[in-house]
């Protein structure tokens, strides 16, 4: 086997893609996602200079940013919220860039950037909310991946869910914030009967809610890596083996969004479906 590159992929050798569906019951999808890069540009209006002499100051990519966002409530509340948080995360990410661009930046100050997008867009959602006429409820889940290499920072609100598949495993390394996984933490509950309760779906914390408490984790980028993001449309209906299958045999993310996608239609259907699938090919 190949032995991975010891360096940032570049633009052309990061292969990610997403998707979001309805699915089979409801008639609208608040969901959201976004997949974004950030760049330090560097526009040379002329120059004597060869390309290949002017190559090291050109775009730069100086973090990848990707987010999902499930929509609580019904009415259009929950689809406001989520493309609000979006929309507030990404500008608050945008306006942080000098902190990704630093040589001194550590890891409290990528944390604190990030938790404070959270909070921004928790403000933001309130707002909106008091200001809607029909009063409805107006909360989402975000995750949100940034990657700043050679790491990678999740940022965590309620239960859409980040994995990481690895040397053929699968791992959830976000926590589901929802009442259900608070007892099971706390021993009172297995996860077996966790997972059959319905306060499986009751989130103890969100963007908009009366609670929000995100939570970031810094982990180490390597080429061997393939993300997942995805709402829990996916997770309802498509087991954790199905879905390492599928990232086992992916021959492009592209195609492992749309047979996961397929997966949870299946499976029912039964709520709105976002996927995001990412990971680093070396240039051959």
């Amino acid at each position: 086997m190949a032995t991975a590159p010891d360096r940032k992929p570049d633009d052309d050798e990061i292969d990610v893609h997403g998707v979001t569906h309805p699915g089979k019951v409801r008639s609208e999808n608040q969901d959201h996602f976004l997949i974004a890069s950030l760049h330090k540009r560097f526009s040379v209006l002329g120059s004597s200079l060869s390309e290949a002499q002017l190559a090291p100051y050109a775009d730069q990519r100086l973090a990848f940013l990707a987010m999902v966002a499930d929509g609580v409530g019904s009415g259009g509340g929950g689809g406001g919220a989520s493309a609000t948080t979006l929309e507030v995360a990404a500008e608050y990410v945008l306006q942080s860039m000098d902190c990704y661009d630093r040589k001194d930046a550590g890891e409290e100050a990528f944390i604190n950037a990030l938790q404070d997008a959270a909070l921004q867009a928790h403000a933001a959602v309130q707002v909106k909310a008091k200001a809607d006429p029909d009063e409805r409820r107006w909360a989402t889940t975000l995750t949100l991946f940034m990657g700043v290499w050679p790491w990678y920072y999740l940022l965590q609100v309620g239960d859409s869910r980040y994995y990481l598949y690895r040397d053929r495993k699968l791992t959830q390394l976000t926590r589901d914030q929802t009442m259900a996984q608070d007892l099971v933490d706390q021993g009172v509950w297995t996860r077996a009967v966790g997972e059959r309760s319905r306060l499986a779906n009751v989130l103890s914390s969100s963007i908009g809610g009366e609670t929000t408490a995100p939570v970031v984790t810094r982990l180490k980028a390597a080429w061997e890596n393939v993300h997942l993001i995805c709402s829990d449309g996916l997770t309802k209906h498509v087991s954790e083996e199905k879905i390492a299958e599928r990232l086992a045999a992916m021959t492009s993310s592209q195609q492992a969004c749309e047979q996961l996608l397929q997966d949870a239609l299946d499976g029912g259907g039964s709520d709105n479906i976002t996927i995001i699938v990412g990971c680093a090919r070396p240039k051959r």
